[in-house]
């Protein structure tokens, strides 16, 4: 069957607007990770009634292994959280168990914060998982673009669309706006402190703000991040994550 020239110039524009938004998901997919990344990190906490905050180690392989330590405080030092695949454990040294987490609690707050555990381990592929467009009628600053993410027809996820505004130079997201089944919108992250860590530029602070949850905010700072150090498979293991630190 030919294709005439004419049919295959009309759609090219089209062609190269797909791809070209599928390399930009694919970056913000991988903005945190790398073949490997090793990095230390802090959660602060904020709500009306309390505040802490946590000191994390981290560690990533690819898009389907990713490891946890709290570091500090004290009285929380050595709970950890492991996800392979599609599996995801957490470790309590106090009370030296291995809890496995459901796929129904992916959604559910990671140690009171608010990030979800999916938020925190990955699961979810914004390439594989969600359908990309630009929103051309969102009004947005010179040099940056809206994208919205609506989920695939496989994808099991709370939100009905994810919006992110985009650097078009960088490709590195300012904001992702979240909203539910209903069309509320229900939670903003902001990514701010865009620097070089590890030989990447990436944002190293992110303030995720819950928009039903009056004075609630948590902030992540990353401190120090590696990319592309080999790192021992053993560290993405449960006899890791039981170990005793």
């Amino acid at each position: 069957m030919r294709i005439s020239k004419k049919f295959f110039l009309l759609f090219l524009p089209w062609i190269l607007i797909a791809q070209d938004i599928e390399t930009i998901i694919d970056k913000i997919d991988k903005l945190f990770r790398s073949d490997f990344s090793h990095g230390n990190i802090s959660m602060s906490i904020h709500t009306p009634n309390w505040e802490r905050t946590l000191d994390l180690e981290v560690w990533t392989k690819g898009m389907e292994e990713t490891f946890i330590v709290i570091q500090e405080p004290k009285k929380d030092r050595g709970t950890a959280t492991l996800r392979k695949k599609n599996e995801m454990w957490n470790y309590f040294p106090k009370i030296d168990k291995v809890i496995k987490v459901p796929p129904s609690m992916m959604m559910s707050a990671w140690m009171g914060s608010d990030f979800t555990n999916d938020d925190l381990v990955r699961e979810v592929s914004l390439l594989q998982d969600y359908k990309a467009s630009y929103l051309d009628k969102e009004p947005v600053s010179e040099g940056f673009v809206w994208i919205s993410l609506k989920p695939k027809q496989q994808t099991v996820t709370v939100w009905r669309e994810i919006r992110l505004l985009v650097d078009k130079a960088t490709h590195i997201p300012h904001q992702q706006i979240y909203y539910d089944e209903h069309g509320e919108k229900i939670r903003i992250l902001f990514l701010r402190e865009i620097k070089e860590l590890g030989g990447k530029m990436i944002p190293t602070v992110l303030e995720m703000i819950p928009l039903h949850k009056k004075n609630h905010k948590t902030i992540v700072r990353y401190r120090e991040m590696t990319f592309n150090k080999s790192l021992d498979p053993g560290i993405f293991s449960l006899r890791n994550l039981q170990k005793k630190r």
